[in-house]
Protein backbone atom coordinates (compact mmCIF):
# COMPACT_ATOMS: atom_id res chain seq x y z
CA UNK A 1 0.00 0.00 0.00
CA UNK A 2 1.52 3.44 -0.95
CA UNK A 3 2.36 5.91 1.69
CA UNK A 4 0.96 8.90 2.13
CA UNK A 5 4.23 10.37 2.10
CA UNK A 6 4.93 8.94 -1.25
CA UNK A 7 1.00 9.79 -2.37
CA UNK A 8 2.27 13.33 -1.15
CA UNK A 9 5.37 13.38 -3.07
CA UNK A 10 3.88 12.20 -5.99
CA UNK A 11 0.90 15.07 -5.64
CA UNK A 12 3.66 17.68 -5.89
CA UNK A 13 5.57 16.73 -8.69
CA UNK A 14 1.96 16.20 -10.83
CA UNK A 15 1.46 19.95 -8.94
CA UNK A 16 4.58 21.18 -11.18
CA UNK A 17 4.14 19.67 -13.99
CA UNK A 18 0.04 21.52 -14.88
CA UNK A 19 -1.52 18.93 -16.69
CA UNK A 20 -4.08 21.54 -17.14
CA UNK A 21 -1.25 23.36 -19.31
CA UNK A 22 -0.80 20.46 -21.56
CA UNK A 23 -3.53 20.21 -24.24
CA UNK A 24 -2.46 23.59 -25.27
CA UNK A 25 0.91 22.44 -25.87
CA UNK A 26 -0.82 20.10 -28.11
CA UNK A 27 -2.39 22.48 -30.15
CA UNK A 28 0.23 23.62 -32.53
CA UNK A 29 0.67 19.59 -33.51
CA UNK A 30 -2.68 18.93 -34.18
CA UNK A 31 -2.98 21.77 -37.03
CA UNK A 32 0.49 20.76 -38.26
CA UNK A 33 -1.25 17.29 -38.77
CA UNK A 34 -4.70 19.03 -40.10
CA UNK A 35 -2.36 21.39 -42.52
CA UNK A 36 -0.86 17.96 -43.36
CA UNK A 37 -3.79 15.73 -44.13
CA UNK A 38 -4.87 18.20 -46.28
CA UNK A 39 -2.48 17.69 -48.76
CA UNK A 40 -2.44 13.28 -48.01
CA UNK A 41 0.50 13.24 -45.86
CA UNK A 42 -0.25 12.24 -43.00
CA UNK A 43 1.56 9.75 -40.65
CA UNK A 44 -0.23 8.59 -37.19
CA UNK A 45 3.56 7.30 -35.83
CA UNK A 46 4.87 11.30 -36.36
CA UNK A 47 1.60 12.73 -34.89
CA UNK A 48 2.07 10.18 -31.53
CA UNK A 49 5.78 10.98 -31.44
CA UNK A 50 5.24 14.78 -31.88
CA UNK A 51 2.68 14.80 -29.08
CA UNK A 52 5.11 12.83 -26.49
CA UNK A 53 7.97 15.52 -27.58
CA UNK A 54 5.51 18.83 -26.98
CA UNK A 55 4.04 17.67 -23.91
CA UNK A 56 7.71 16.72 -22.91
CA UNK A 57 8.95 20.15 -23.39
CA UNK A 58 5.82 21.83 -22.01
CA UNK A 59 6.03 19.75 -18.54
CA UNK A 60 10.11 20.96 -18.94
CA UNK A 61 8.47 24.63 -19.12
CA UNK A 62 6.54 24.32 -16.43
CA UNK A 63 8.86 23.32 -13.94
CA UNK A 64 11.85 25.46 -15.12
CA UNK A 65 8.97 28.10 -14.49
CA UNK A 66 8.29 26.89 -10.67
CA UNK A 67 11.71 26.44 -10.36
CA UNK A 68 12.56 30.29 -11.39
CA UNK A 69 9.97 32.20 -10.35
CA UNK A 70 11.04 30.49 -7.15
CA UNK A 71 14.36 31.51 -7.52
CA UNK A 72 13.53 35.13 -8.05
CA UNK A 73 11.15 35.78 -5.25
CA UNK A 74 8.85 36.24 -7.94
CA UNK A 75 6.23 34.11 -6.54
CA UNK A 76 4.84 35.55 -3.15
CA UNK A 77 1.81 35.06 -0.88
CA UNK A 78 -0.44 37.49 -2.56
CA UNK A 79 0.18 35.59 -6.20
CA UNK A 80 -2.88 34.44 -8.01
CA UNK A 81 -3.00 31.25 -9.61
CA UNK A 82 -2.13 27.45 -8.72
CA UNK A 83 0.31 26.81 -5.94
CA UNK A 84 3.64 26.52 -7.16
CA UNK A 85 5.97 23.59 -5.52
CA UNK A 86 9.18 25.06 -4.91
CA UNK A 87 8.14 28.68 -3.29
CA UNK A 88 5.38 26.25 -1.05
CA UNK A 89 7.86 24.27 0.11
CA UNK A 90 6.30 20.96 -1.27
CA UNK A 91 9.47 19.95 -3.02
CA UNK A 92 13.11 21.31 -3.01
CA UNK A 93 15.16 23.29 -5.67
CA UNK A 94 17.57 20.55 -5.90
CA UNK A 95 14.72 17.98 -6.72
CA UNK A 96 13.17 20.70 -9.15
CA UNK A 97 16.65 20.68 -10.90
CA UNK A 98 16.93 16.76 -11.07
CA UNK A 99 13.60 16.77 -12.55
CA UNK A 100 14.20 19.31 -15.14
CA UNK A 101 17.30 17.86 -15.95
CA UNK A 102 15.37 13.80 -16.52
CA UNK A 103 12.22 15.89 -18.45
CA UNK A 104 15.08 17.68 -20.66
CA UNK A 105 16.41 14.01 -21.65
CA UNK A 106 13.34 12.16 -22.26
CA UNK A 107 12.15 15.25 -24.24
CA UNK A 108 15.05 14.78 -26.27
CA UNK A 109 15.29 10.95 -26.83
CA UNK A 110 11.58 11.71 -28.03
CA UNK A 111 12.40 14.06 -30.38
CA UNK A 112 15.35 11.80 -32.01
CA UNK A 113 12.91 9.17 -32.07
CA UNK A 114 10.48 11.58 -33.89
CA UNK A 115 13.36 13.11 -36.04
CA UNK A 116 14.58 9.52 -37.32
CA UNK A 117 10.67 8.05 -38.08
CA UNK A 118 10.43 11.27 -40.19
CA UNK A 119 13.24 12.11 -42.25
CA UNK A 120 15.23 8.18 -41.47
CA UNK A 121 18.75 8.82 -42.64
CA UNK A 122 18.26 12.43 -44.00
CA UNK A 123 20.84 13.49 -41.97
CA UNK A 124 20.80 17.24 -42.95
CA UNK A 125 17.36 17.61 -42.36
CA UNK A 126 17.53 15.24 -38.79
CA UNK A 127 20.45 18.17 -37.77
CA UNK A 128 18.43 21.35 -38.57
CA UNK A 129 15.72 19.89 -36.51
CA UNK A 130 18.09 19.04 -33.48
CA UNK A 131 19.07 22.95 -33.75
CA UNK A 132 15.14 24.11 -33.71
CA UNK A 133 14.76 20.96 -30.94
CA UNK A 134 17.91 22.58 -29.10
CA UNK A 135 16.51 26.02 -29.75
CA UNK A 136 13.12 24.49 -27.50
CA UNK A 137 14.59 22.97 -24.95
CA UNK A 138 16.38 26.64 -24.54
CA UNK A 139 13.42 28.16 -24.58
CA UNK A 140 11.24 26.22 -22.13
CA UNK A 141 14.28 26.29 -19.16
CA UNK A 142 15.26 30.15 -19.88
CA UNK A 143 11.42 31.48 -19.95
CA UNK A 144 11.92 32.04 -15.71
CA UNK A 145 15.26 30.43 -14.86
CA UNK A 146 17.24 32.40 -17.41
CA UNK A 147 20.95 32.50 -18.90
CA UNK A 148 23.80 34.09 -17.92
CA UNK A 149 21.03 37.19 -16.54
CA UNK A 150 17.60 38.04 -16.26
CA UNK A 151 15.09 35.65 -17.52
CA UNK A 152 14.05 36.83 -20.83
CA UNK A 153 10.05 36.01 -19.57
CA UNK A 154 10.95 39.03 -17.25
CA UNK A 155 12.10 41.26 -19.83
CA UNK A 156 8.54 41.11 -21.79
CA UNK A 157 9.88 38.92 -24.12
CA UNK A 158 7.18 35.84 -23.50
CA UNK A 159 5.25 37.01 -26.08
CA UNK A 160 7.27 36.77 -29.09
CA UNK A 161 8.56 33.32 -27.75
CA UNK A 162 4.72 32.18 -27.24
CA UNK A 163 3.77 33.06 -31.06
CA UNK A 164 7.10 31.74 -32.42
CA UNK A 165 7.23 27.99 -30.80
CA UNK A 166 3.44 27.56 -30.19
CA UNK A 167 2.47 29.06 -33.59
CA UNK A 168 5.03 29.39 -36.47
CA UNK A 169 7.65 26.62 -35.34
CA UNK A 170 5.05 24.52 -34.12
CA UNK A 171 2.55 24.26 -36.88
CA UNK A 172 5.02 25.15 -39.43
CA UNK A 173 7.44 22.42 -38.16
CA UNK A 174 5.32 19.70 -37.56
CA UNK A 175 3.65 20.27 -40.96
CA UNK A 176 7.47 19.91 -42.50
CA UNK A 177 7.73 16.30 -40.54
CA UNK A 178 5.32 15.15 -42.84
CA UNK A 179 5.58 16.99 -46.12
CA UNK A 180 8.91 17.83 -45.80
CA UNK A 181 8.31 20.90 -48.24
CA UNK A 182 6.86 24.21 -47.10
CA UNK A 183 4.29 26.71 -48.58
CA UNK A 184 3.00 30.53 -47.72
CA UNK A 185 -0.36 29.51 -47.20
CA UNK A 186 -0.58 27.34 -44.28
CA UNK A 187 1.99 30.54 -42.56
CA UNK A 188 -1.13 32.24 -42.30
CA UNK A 189 -3.06 29.61 -39.92
CA UNK A 190 0.26 29.12 -38.04
CA UNK A 191 0.24 32.60 -36.99
CA UNK A 192 -3.24 32.91 -36.25
CA UNK A 193 -2.51 29.71 -33.49
CA UNK A 194 0.27 31.67 -32.21
CA UNK A 195 -1.39 35.05 -32.46
CA UNK A 196 -4.30 32.58 -30.07
CA UNK A 197 -1.20 30.96 -28.05
CA UNK A 198 0.13 34.34 -26.95
CA UNK A 199 -3.50 35.47 -26.11
CA UNK A 200 -3.33 32.63 -23.29
CA UNK A 201 -0.49 34.67 -21.94
CA UNK A 202 -2.05 37.70 -21.96
CA UNK A 203 -4.60 36.97 -19.96
CA UNK A 204 -2.39 35.37 -17.36
CA UNK A 205 -0.08 37.96 -17.53
CA UNK A 206 -3.28 40.93 -17.19
CA UNK A 207 -4.56 38.76 -13.84
CA UNK A 208 -0.92 38.81 -12.52
CA UNK A 209 -0.03 42.55 -13.93
CA UNK A 210 -0.14 44.12 -10.08
CA UNK A 211 1.74 41.00 -7.86
CA UNK A 212 4.32 40.77 -11.72
CA UNK A 213 5.37 44.56 -11.03
CA UNK A 214 6.01 44.50 -7.66
CA UNK A 215 7.88 41.26 -7.65
CA UNK A 216 10.16 42.90 -10.95
CA UNK A 217 8.60 40.16 -13.06
CA UNK A 218 8.36 42.72 -16.29
CA UNK A 219 6.18 40.86 -18.34
CA UNK A 220 4.84 42.60 -21.40
CA UNK A 221 1.35 43.46 -19.65
CA UNK A 222 3.76 45.43 -17.50
CA UNK A 223 5.33 47.01 -19.50
CA UNK A 224 1.94 48.40 -21.74
CA UNK A 225 -0.04 49.11 -18.43
CA UNK A 226 -3.45 47.13 -17.74
CA UNK A 227 -5.66 49.43 -20.26
CA UNK A 228 -3.25 49.03 -23.39
CA UNK A 229 -2.85 45.00 -22.27
CA UNK A 230 -6.27 44.49 -22.20
CA UNK A 231 -6.39 46.61 -26.16
CA UNK A 232 -3.72 44.37 -27.33
CA UNK A 233 -5.69 41.17 -26.60
CA UNK A 234 -8.48 42.32 -28.68
CA UNK A 235 -5.69 43.01 -31.16
CA UNK A 236 -4.18 39.73 -30.94
CA UNK A 237 -7.52 38.03 -31.25
CA UNK A 238 -8.75 39.99 -34.06
CA UNK A 239 -5.60 39.72 -35.77
CA UNK A 240 -5.70 35.84 -35.67
CA UNK A 241 -9.57 35.33 -36.75
CA UNK A 242 -8.89 37.34 -39.92
CA UNK A 243 -6.02 35.37 -40.78
CA UNK A 244 -8.10 32.04 -40.44
CA UNK A 245 -10.71 33.85 -42.48
CA UNK A 246 -7.93 35.11 -45.17
CA UNK A 247 -7.08 31.39 -45.21
CA UNK A 248 -10.53 29.79 -45.41
CA UNK A 249 -11.14 31.95 -48.63
CA UNK A 250 -7.76 31.54 -50.28
CA UNK A 251 -7.98 27.46 -49.97
CA UNK A 252 -11.15 27.57 -50.55
CA UNK A 253 -12.07 25.35 -47.73
CA UNK A 254 -14.93 23.24 -47.07
CA UNK A 255 -17.83 24.26 -44.87
CA UNK A 256 -16.73 22.20 -41.94
CA UNK A 257 -13.43 24.02 -41.79
CA UNK A 258 -15.13 27.22 -40.84
CA UNK A 259 -16.59 25.70 -37.55
CA UNK A 260 -13.18 27.06 -36.04
CA UNK A 261 -14.59 30.29 -36.02
CA UNK A 262 -17.01 29.31 -33.31
CA UNK A 263 -14.49 29.91 -31.02
CA UNK A 264 -14.79 33.66 -31.62
CA UNK A 265 -17.43 33.52 -28.70
CA UNK A 266 -15.92 32.11 -25.93
CA UNK A 267 -12.62 34.19 -26.75
CA UNK A 268 -14.54 37.36 -27.15
CA UNK A 269 -16.38 36.56 -23.62
CA UNK A 270 -13.26 36.19 -22.32
CA UNK A 271 -11.92 39.61 -23.31
CA UNK A 272 -14.69 41.35 -22.53
CA UNK A 273 -14.66 40.32 -18.62
CA UNK A 274 -10.83 41.01 -19.03
CA UNK A 275 -11.71 44.82 -18.96
CA UNK A 276 -14.58 44.63 -16.37
CA UNK A 277 -12.95 42.71 -13.23
CA UNK A 278 -9.98 42.26 -11.83
CA UNK A 279 -10.98 39.31 -9.68
CA UNK A 280 -8.10 36.84 -9.38
CA UNK A 281 -10.63 33.45 -9.44
CA UNK A 282 -12.76 35.26 -12.36
CA UNK A 283 -9.53 35.66 -14.23
CA UNK A 284 -8.44 32.37 -14.15
CA UNK A 285 -11.60 31.09 -15.35
CA UNK A 286 -11.28 33.47 -18.31
CA UNK A 287 -7.75 32.15 -18.62
CA UNK A 288 -8.78 28.26 -18.90
CA UNK A 289 -11.74 29.53 -21.20
CA UNK A 290 -8.98 31.48 -23.27
CA UNK A 291 -7.08 28.21 -23.85
CA UNK A 292 -9.99 25.54 -24.46
CA UNK A 293 -10.61 28.03 -26.92
CA UNK A 294 -7.42 27.46 -28.57
CA UNK A 295 -7.02 23.58 -28.17
CA UNK A 296 -10.68 23.91 -30.09
CA UNK A 297 -9.76 26.51 -32.51
CA UNK A 298 -6.81 23.85 -33.40
CA UNK A 299 -9.16 20.99 -33.23
CA UNK A 300 -11.72 21.90 -35.10
CA UNK A 301 -9.82 23.55 -38.30
CA UNK A 302 -7.30 20.45 -38.14
CA UNK A 303 -10.78 17.91 -38.94
CA UNK A 304 -12.38 20.06 -41.58
CA UNK A 305 -8.36 20.11 -43.22
CA UNK A 306 -8.31 16.31 -42.98
CA UNK A 307 -11.52 16.02 -44.29
CA UNK A 308 -10.86 18.36 -47.31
Amino acid sequence: MESPAKRRHYQAWLLAARPRTLPLACASILLGSGLAASVDAFNGTVLLLALLTAIALQILSNLANDYGDAASGADDQARIGPVRAVSSGLLTPQAMRTGMVITAIVAALLGLLLLVTAFGSQWGQILTFILLGAAALMAAVTYTVGLGGIPYGYRGLGDISVFIFFGLLGVLGTYYLYTQQLSWLPLLPAAACGLLATAVLNVNNVRDIESDARNGKITLAVRLGRENAINYHWALLGLALLLTVVYLLALPAPWLSWSCLLVAKPLTDAARTLRHTRDGEILTGMLKKTAISTLLYSVLLSIGLALF
